[in-house]
């Protein structure tokens, strides 16, 4: 797995554990509904820590709980 799918994937499972809409997780974290559909939509490949961050703010975890999980075990080499 790519790490943009991963963040993705990880995005939606967070706001499925908190039934909350991508919409909602916006307007909690200040991050544009443009730039989390980019995310969504696997359009934008190369996510920000910043933007990571404030998503987790959003959320209320922090950018370990984010990275803690199984998704991210086997990131794909981006350098071959």
């Amino acid at each position: 797995m790519r790490i943009g799918e991963a963040v993705k994937e990880r995005i939606l499972q967070l706001c499925r554990e908190r039934d909350l809409s991508v919409n909602k997780l916006c307007t909690m974290s200040g991050v544009t509904q443009s730039t989390v559909n980019n995310i969504i939509s696997d359009r934008n490949h190369s996510v920000t820590v910043s933007t990571i961050q404030k998503l987790c703010d959003g959320l209320g975890i922090s950018i370990q709980d984010f990275f803690d999980s199984p998704l991210f075990k086997d990131i794909e080499q981006e350098i071959k």
